[in-house]
């Protein structure tokens, strides 16, 4: 079953209650998300990207995964 823009937010919003959270898409597997968030503040890309992804809950996994393609901008609020 794909999964939704919605659900992929609801997930994110799960580890990052305070956070900006947009994600766009529409065909069930190729999203765009940026999440604005402190708890990013001091991180590296790499580090808050990793954080996003463990978010997630494995629904990127190989090939099984159901999310195939994120777009990804992470930041600390300005």
């Amino acid at each position: 079953m794909p999964i939704t823009a919605r659900e992929i937010e609801e997930m994110l919003r799960e580890s990052f209650p305070k956070a900006q959270i947009t994600v766009e898409g529409d065909d069930g597997a190729h999203f765009a998300a940026q999440v604005v968030d402190e708890s990013f503040r001091g991180q590296n890309r790499v580090q808050q990207q990793r954080a996003v992804y463990a978010a997630l809950k494995g629904k990127m996994d190989g090939s099984h995964g159901e999310l195939h393609a994120l777009a990804l901008t992470t930041k600390a609020p300005d």
